[in-house]
Formats: structure tokens, sequence, C-alpha cells
């Protein structure tokens, strides 16, 4: 009887490397391992494209697309863990001490949906009672050289984006206080945008292409 193929795609971890190289075999199985691309490639076209029979996804995105009611079934097995509370840094000049004293400060991250994230929120909220839906703050990075010096000088579709943004986080976290930014890499500094502003561009948002949102 022919072997059932099936295209897997992960990372090309150590913990993976017998069945890829045909050290181990799976019985009536043949794998046809595809570890060439970084997790957000593999992650979208999963989500997007379900390109993959197999495929090493990330928790928050599994979630997300198993409500959203896509064909994807979740099994335990983990190809790659960390010890997440290493991944938080403090600023040495700030006073925090312990995480509680986060409580109340800015904290940033990347975004919402690395599963790294996603761990931390959870546990400093679930051991130690620091809140992650008390203030959130979207950040937009930018590559402007030289950088506007005043909020007045942003672009609009920076602001546009931004307005989006917003607009869509308050959505997934109603009764949330969410304040918006961009980091201007050239400094670097952050500029924060002022809800005012966010507003104004928050009414054009229903009727722009979304081309428009492209910047």
């Amino acid at each position: 009887m022919a072997k059932l193929r099936l295209s897997i795609a992960t990372g090309d971890y150590d913990i993976i490397r017998p069945l890829k190289e045909g050290l181990v075999e799976a019985a009536g199985i043949e794998l046809i391992f595809l570890t060439d691309m970084g997790p957000r490639e593999r992650h979208w076209r999963l989500a997007r494209k379900s390109e993959f029979d197999i495929c090493e996804e990330n928790v928050g995105a599994y979630f997300i697309a198993r409500e959203q009611g896509h064909a994807i079934t979740g099994i335990p097995v983990f190809l790659h863990r960390r010890f997440r509370h290493g991944f938080v840094f403090v600023n040495t000049n700030s006073g925090i001490k312990t995480p509680k004293d986060l409580i109340g400060k800015p904290i940033g991250g990347t975004n919402f949906m690395p599963a790294g994230n996603i761990w931390m929120r959870g546990i400093l909220e679930e051991h130690y009672g620091v809140p992650h839906r008390q203030n959130i703050w979207i950040v937009d990075y930018k590559t402007n050289r030289p950088p506007p010096v005043d909020p007045e000088q942003v672009a609009e579709a920076y602001l546009l984006q931004l307005a989006a943004y917003r607009l869509a986080v308050g959505r997934i976290f109603p009764g949330t206080h969410v304040r918006a930014a961009i980091l201007w890499t050239d400094g670097p500094r952050i500029m924060e945008i002022r809800p005012e502003v966010l507003d104004a561009q928050q009414q054009r948002l229903w009727r722009l292409e979304a081309a428009s949102l492209d910047a």
C-alpha cells in the first residue's frame, strides 16, 4: 500500500531532523518537510491559503482561525518551547524591581499575535496582577529621514493607518483606553498622536478604498 504523502511546514529544529532526514519514519506516512521559510510566512500561508497538510502554528493565530470556522485542528505536539520569563526586559533606571512594579507602567511589545507576547501577558496578569488591558498603546514604526518634528506634519496616510489600528483594537478590547504613537527610527523618537486627530481620521475611514491605507 502506498504511503500517505503529507506536507509539513515547521522551523528547522533539531527535534525534527530525524524525521526530516529519514532516520526515523512515521508508519504509513511520507512526510514532505518544508523548513525554508520564517514563521510569519508559514503562518500566513496556512491561514490565508491552507497550503500545508500539517503546519507549526502560532497559538494566537490558531485560536482566531478556529473562532472564524477555519478547517484547522490543533494537536498537542510542541516543536519549539522557550522559558518566556526571560523575554521581559526593564529599564534599569525605572525603579522596577519585581513584576508587580509593572502595574501602571507602559509596557512595549511588537503586537498582540506573537506567542511570546501572549504568554507573557497571561503570566504577568495571572501570577502578578499586571492588567494587560488597562492601557493599550499602538506603536507603528516609520523610517522617514528626516522625520517630522511635529504631529501636524505627519503624513495623512500614517494617521489613517493609526486610526484604523486604534479602531480595530478598540473593537477587540471594548472599554480599554487605546493610545497611538509613531516610532520614528531616525533618532529614535516616539511621537504620540492626539486622540482628537485620530477621531477626525476615523470618520474618513469608511469613505476610503483599502488601497488608500497603504503607506
